[in-house]
């Protein structure tokens, strides 16, 4: 038996053919009878195993087919100004001050959080704990208040924007431990504060972030934000320390591009648009820098690209400014003209590029010396920076969603 499986079919009736010979004997016309049947045989288990290396190929296709067709993207037609709002405020009383701000200045959107478990969802796994294959997204913490939320800024036309972290997300490695990055001992690698990452290389683990796309889109979201969508920082640290599960041989930069790629396909099904966060310094770069991060890839592959130019975030000396947090203005100008050079050279090469819409900094880099208070007119200082340089569409970081009331 083991023979017979180590020969395959066509080999199988060959032996069979002359084991019957040398049992029975064969006359020469039996021979050629037999001979006859051996060609038939032959012929015929040939295309059987041809049928089914056709049906393995095509099944190959249709599984890879997301990866290769083409992503048209789409516009965003009117300029974007927007707050990120958690998922906790925006289940709290202070929504309703966000909302005023909103009515009070020339803010239209929103970005919410949707995948801390407070708003829509929180990773799930059903049947036998080793069973992954059936990982689900789970309703029960869904809060009403939150659907209330959605529904009242829909009907005053706000611009809903769902962010979903993507690869930093401990809530999905402790449900699902084997997708997440791994240290080359086999046990979770952790980064400088304890938390664990998904290992961006495994596709199986794409699935989550988008179905949580998916739902966002079914209660009215206009577009899905990924943000933490890379690999983990310091990388030649990293790569030191883990074992990728890279059995296809990608690059970061390939496994983050065809990711993005997958998850654009998807959402432009439901009507939604697709944006992306990646450090401010991509903008300015030319390469992935070691966390799949490079902007010629991904700029062609979303609807909106926004890079997180925080003045705080730069080093001294960036573009010859001593101290970027002190000089916001300044550094907003810098930034986007390099971003708008980097969709310029995709351009050139005839390829439609996403809308730039920048991260802006609302919050106070106390960590820093020298630093200033970041108000109303250093808010203000980013806004007009970026409108000179023909960016008309922003949005506002905070993480304790404290914003003041600017102007324009």
């Amino acid at each position: 038996m083991v023979m017979y499986r180590s020969m395959g079919i066509i080999g199988t009736a060959a032996l069979l053919f002359s084991t019957m010979c040398s049992l029975v004997g064969c006359g020469i016309d039996s021979r050629a009878e037999l001979k006859k049947s051996q060609d038939q045989l032959t012929r015929k288990y040939a295309q059987q195993d041809a049928d089914k290396r056709t049906m393995i190929l095509q099944s190959q296709e249709k599984k890879n087919n997301e990866d290769v067709i083409p992503v048209s993207l789409m516009p965003v037609k009117k300029p974007v100004r927007a707050i990120y709002v958690s998922a906790h405020v925006a289940n709290s009383g202070r929504m309703k001050e966000l909302i005023n701000l909103l009515n009070e200045t020339e803010l239209n959107a929103v970005v919410l959080d949707i995948n801390s478990g407070v708003a829509l969802s929180s990773p799930s796994r059903t049947g036998n704990k080793n069973d992954y294959s059936k990982l689900t997204i789970s309703n029960k913490k869904s809060s009403q208040h939150f659907q209330q939320v959605i529904k009242q800024l829909k009907q005053k036309n706000i611009y809903l924007i769902a962010r979903i972290v993507t690869f930093k997300n401990p809530t999905l490695v402790e449900a699902v431990p084997a997708w997440a990055l791994k240290r080359k001992n086999g046990k979770l690698w952790r980064e400088r504060n304890g938390t664990p990452w998904i290992d961006p290389f495994k596709q199986e683990a794409w699935e989550y972030p988008l179905a949580l796309a998916e739902q966002a889109a079914k209660i009215g979201f206009d577009e899905v934000q990924y943000d933490y969508v890379r690999f983990p920082e310091n990388a030649a640290k990293v790569d030191r320390e883990v074992a990728y599960a890279n059995s296809q041989g990608w690059t970061k930069e390939e496994a983050i591009r065809k990711f993005l790629h997958r998850a654009t396909l998807r959402m432009h099904k439901y009507g939604v648009k697709v944006s992306a966060d990646v450090f401010g310094i991509v903008g300015s770069s030319n390469d992935d820098l070691g966390i799949g991060q490079k902007w010629t890839s991904i700029a062609r592959e979303v609807d909106v690209i926004s890079p997180m130019i925080y003045p705080s975030h730069y080093s001294k000396g960036m573009w010859g400014i001593r101290n970027p947090d002190l000089s916001p203005g300044t550094i907003i100008t810098h930034a986007i003209q390099d971003t708008i050079k980097q969709n310029k050279k995709l351009n050139e090469k005839g390829f439609a590029t996403a809308k730039v819409r920048p991260w802006l900094q609302g919050f106070t880099a106390g960590w820093i010396h020298p630093h200033q208070k970041y108000g109303a007119q250093q808010i203000r200082e980013q806004i007009v920076a970026a409108r000179n340089a023909g960016i008309t569409s922003y949005m506002i970081w905070n993480s304790s969603n404290r914003y003041p009331k600017f102007t324009t």
